[in-house]
């Protein structure tokens, strides 16, 4: 399991149920960990292009 959800649970389930199906806890899991490292990946390109701030290039 993911250390922190990244993600809105109740969002996400919204968004799935509206497209006709249903959502697993494990799903909300694999998503938050999914956020996760594309997160880790933007903050590593900004800091390789000497930026503190994340941009949507970043990701």
């Amino acid at each position: 399991m993911a250390e922190e959800i990244l993600v809105v649970q109740s969002k996400i389930k919204e968004y799935i149920k509206k497209k006709g199906c249903q959502t697993s806890a494990t799903a909300i899991d694999a998503l938050s960990k999914k956020v996760e490292q594309l997160l880790t990946d933007a903050v590593e390109r900004a800091k390789s292009n000497n930026r503190a701030t994340v941009k949507d290039r970043d990701i």
